[in-house]
Order: C-alpha cells, then structure tokens, then sequence
C-alpha cells in the first residue's frame, strides 16, 4: 500500500542522488588520503550516472526503473597531473569537492526525510 509513495520520481531521485553524494565522499576521503601518493589518479563518481539519470527521468516512470541505476566510482579521467609524480589529486580541490558535497548530502537527506515525515504524519494523523 505504501510502495507507491516511495516510487514517486522525486523520492527515487533523491534516494539516487544521495547514494551518489554518500560514494563521493568515499572518493574524496580516498583522493585526500593519497594524495602524496605517487602515480594515484584521482577518483569520482562515473560521468554517465549524471547521463543515465537525466536519460531515465526524460523517459518518464524514473520511480519504477530507478533501482537498476547505481552510482560507481571511476578515474576521473579529467585530472591532470601538475606534478612530476605523476600524481592527480589537487588537496585544494578536494575540500572545495567536500565542502559542496556535504551541503548537498544535507540537502538531499532533508528532502527524503521530510517525505519520510509526511508518511508518518499521514498515518498517526499528527504532526511530527
């Protein structure tokens, strides 16, 4: 009865970009620990998981199809190395990338706990 509320697109896109920030924030706590690590490339989440969402919410029905998409981690083949070590992590960029990683995990996390607290509110007729 209640798995049409949690199939809405905007639950499931939400849910999915979560996922995407909680994985993100392994990959920078792992760029940041290697990044005096000669020969270490750079790590994010893959370019098409940005492509296959946008792809899947245009065709409609993103609620019913989103547990096939998973974020996954990947070499961020955009990194140069500026050093001779070859070496791709910028420290700098890392906590900028963390810093917005964070305001957007908080952000997501609001909305899914917010539709959680309508559900709830929903059931025991009472605010939360």
């Amino acid at each position: 009865m209640i798995d049409p509320i949690f199939q809405t697109d905007n639950y499931q896109l939400a849910r999915k970009l979560l996922d995407a920030a909680s994985l993100r924030q392994d990959a920078i706590a792992t760029n940041v620990a290697n990044s005096e690590t000669p020969g270490f490339r750079r790590l994010d989440i893959a370019p098409d998981f940005a492509a296959q969402l946008r792809s899947q919410m245009q065709a409609g029905h993103f609620g019913q199809t989103a547990d096939s998409l998973r974020p996954v981690l990947a070499e961020d083949q955009t990194a140069r190395s500026i050093r001779p070590d070859g070496n791709t992590v910028e420290i700098e960029r890392e906590l900028l990338a963390m810093d917005r990683n964070a305001v957007e995990h908080q952000f997501l996390a609001d909305i899914v706990s917010s539709n959680l607290k309508q559900l709830k509110m929903a059931i025991s007729g009472r605010s939360v």
